[in-house]
């Protein structure tokens, strides 16, 4: 699989600069947050070289270190809020019955009859739990199904589709 062929990671967001001497600041969204000194260069969005990071320390969103592309804290601080990506490839294979959410984006939503209710867009987290937001087959607004097994009681990502059930709307009825 080439870079261009992978799906991109968000891995974390440049906070700005740290201190007077370059150094930058980088909010991770990784477990460990060193482990973005371990994938290589972090990307940019469109899949461009970003950020190649050549030491760094924890901080308490992430680490604090030097990039080979800053020299100076007005450069840091004009990456502020650049978004960094880490190509799906670099990532270790997930052990059996495990996957990375950027592993479902793409997948077809499916309900029990079969029918494709559309695909999932993008994994989002609004601070409670993680919903997969769904491009609807028919077109029209994206919505929004929650990532628990009552919703999502089967994934079936080898195939590329899993089973939505999506919650009643409120005020509807339920058939008697």
């Amino acid at each position: 699989m080439t870079q261009s062929d992978s799906k991109l990671i968000l891995v974390g967001h440049v906070a700005g600069g740290f201190g007077v001497r370059g150094e930058i600041k980088i909010t991770a969204y990784t477990a460990d947050p060193l482990a973005l000194t371990a994938y290589g260069p972090l990307l940019r969005s469109d899949g461009s070289p970003g950020l190649t990071v050549t030491s760094a320390r924890p901080s308490k969103d992430g680490i604090v270190g030097r990039v080979k592309e800053v020299e100076t804290k007005e450069q840091a601080d004009a990456l502020r809020n650049l978004k960094l990506y880490v190509s799906r490839d670099r990532f270790p294979a997930p052990d059996e019955d495990e996957f990375y959410l950027a592993d479902l984006v793409g997948l077809e939503a499916r309900d029990v009859s079969g029918a494709v209710l559309g695909t999932v867009r993008a994994v989002q987290n609004f601070g409670a739990d993680d919903m997969l937001e769904i491009t609807p087959s028919a077109g029209g607004q994206t919505w929004y199904l929650p990532f628990t097994k009552a919703a999502t009681p089967e994934l079936h990502i080898a195939d590329g589709w899993l089973l939505a059930v999506p919650p009643q709307e409120v005020g509807e009825q339920e058939p008697d």
